[in-house]
């Protein structure tokens, strides 16, 4: 009796531990619902085609494994992370340091890794004759010491000036490398995705705002510091607004399973490809 009493409490105990290992996601390989053939993806509207791509095509390869993918924001991409809600948690920008600390005490090992890099284009109407911009005009713009494009030698026109919400991975790029740590203007305008600047930027002429790389269809994309965003300006460097996609996992996807294909599909040829057909720059 003894002994059996002892099996079921090794029994119950063994179990506890699996069931802790595959919640807390250090099971890599294995998917948060505990099957290797599920994948979990969460986070930036910026690396959502990049992500929806791969999911496409590596599922027409391998007809066993189904992948998932949302786009939440690049914060809550590491909050899904962190919960063990999401395999990969896709960030336009690095993880923080409080995010990796929160990672860490709860037993999370987030391992990065740069799939591709972006250009944020500085996008205004058509019809906005104003073709050029300098980093600091823009920092006046969003900070509200310049409202009207008569400042800038366009039309009188009150600027429109939209955002990307503060949950954003680029709104955090575009605070670190435009407004330097400035805040934004009272008036400006936060919206929860590259599209819908895209959509509101085609809409109102007097309209500026900023998107990825792969979101300037049927916007004007100004030059920046007198540098046109394109994938050679940003593989050079010369573009000012450029910056890193990432993928985050919990700790290093086992060789051979899908999460590690999948993640590692920007390394290959096909994965290159995918990166430049959605309007990304693959890395060299």
């Amino acid at each position: 009796m003894k002994r059996n009493n002892e099996r079921k409490e090794h029994m119950t105990r063994m179990k506890k531990t699996v069931t802790g290992l595959v919640a807390m996601g250090l099971a890599v390989g294995i998917g948060v619902a505990g099957d290797a053939n599920k994948i979990t993806v969460d986070g930036s509207t910026t690396v959502g085609p990049i992500a929806k791509a791969f999911a496409e095509y590596y599922m027409g390869k391998h007809a066993g494994v189904d992948i998932t993918v949302s786009e939440s924001g690049s914060g809550n991409g590491a909050k899904s992370l962190l919960n063990a809600a999401c395999d990969v948690a896709t960030m336009s920008r690095p993880m923080k340091n409080s995010e990796k600390k929160a990672a860490q005490d709860a037993g999370i090992l987030a391992i990065e890794r740069i799939v591709a890099m972006d250009g944020m284009a500085i996008v205004v109407h058509p019809s906005n004759p104003t073709a050029n911009l300098t980093i600091a005009q823009i920092r006046d713009i969003y900070s509200g010491k310049i409202r009207n494009w008569k400042d800038l030698g366009g039309p009188d026109k009150a600027i429109v000036v939209i955002s990307r919400d503060t949950n954003s991975g680029t709104y955090e790029s575009f605070q670190t490398l435009v407004m330097k740590g400035e805040k934004q203007g009272g008036k400006v305008e936060y919206v929860g995705s590259n599209g819908a600047i895209r959509q509101r930027v085609m809409s109102t002429e007097s309209a500026i705002g900023y998107v990825g790389l792969a979101f300037t269809e049927g916007v004007k994309a100004v030059t920046v510091n007198g540098i046109a965003v394109s994938a050679e300006t940003v593989t050079s460097k010369e573009y000012p607004i450029s910056r890193p996609l990432y993928m985050y996992t919990n700790g290093r996807p086992k060789e051979g399973t899908a999460l590690y294909d999948f993640v590692n599909l920007s390394d290959t040829a096909e994965g290159k490809k995918i990166i430049e057909d959605t309007g990304f720059v693959p890395l060299k």
